[in-house]
């Protein structure tokens, strides 16, 4: 089996589980408005959309680099752990995962397991398959799509923070901030 189909079915598989297991999650109470949302969701499906021109058939100045067999797997194996550790995080929260920012039912700050390594473990786990991908690609829109979905989880992860702060008390979430990074676990704490 060649690397770019197995890469093409990993995001499949992620895609299609991830949107079935939004059936075990708990009813919001309170969730942002969709124009509060709106911004991030914007530079998400550009970003996306950059990404996903194929890479096969590029020469010249859209061809960065090319992989060989082996480090096209190698990619393979960082695009399923980033998937693992963003599953992890996700079996980990529950019922509280919400695909939007809400408040549930019994809502609280989780900081242990992928939640103790970095404050957004499902967009960490994203950004490494991500990357992956864009490593395996090697192209410019593969790059480009990547730091463009990468400013945009950053601006969710942002709005998130402020809806906690605001949800949950400043205290908690504010010294959760405090002990543990945003998004790559040796990064600054309350970014």
């Amino acid at each position: 089996m060649r690397p770019g189909v197995v890469i093409i079915g990993l995001w499949i598989a992620f895609a299609v589980s991830w949107i079935a297991a939004a059936l075990w999650s708990a009813k919001a109470e309170k969730r942002a408005s969709f124009g509060t949302e709106l911004g991030y969701r914007i530079v998400l499906i550009l970003g996306a959309l950059i990404f996903a021109v194929p890479a096969h058939g590029y020469e010249g100045p859209l061809r960065l680099w090319s992989v060989t067999w082996l480090e096209a797997w190698i990619c393979v194996g960082v695009i399923a752990a980033g998937f693992l550790f963003s599953w992890w995080a996700r079996l980990y929260l529950g019922p509280l995962w919400s695909g939007t920012i809400t408040k549930k039912a019994e809502h609280r700050v989780v900081d242990t397991g992928p939640y103790a390594i970095v404050r957004h473990p499902i967009y960490t786990g994203i950004l490494i398959a991500v990357y992956g991908t864009a490593a395996a690609k090697g192209t410019i829109l593969g790059l480009l799509g990547a730091l463009v979905i990468t400013i945009g989880l950053w601006m969710k992860a942002r709005l998130e923070e402020q809806w906690l702060h605001n949800e949950l008390g400043g205290g908690l979430y504010d010294t959760y901030r405090r002990k543990v990074p945003m998004l790559l676990p040796l990064g600054p704490r309350s970014a």
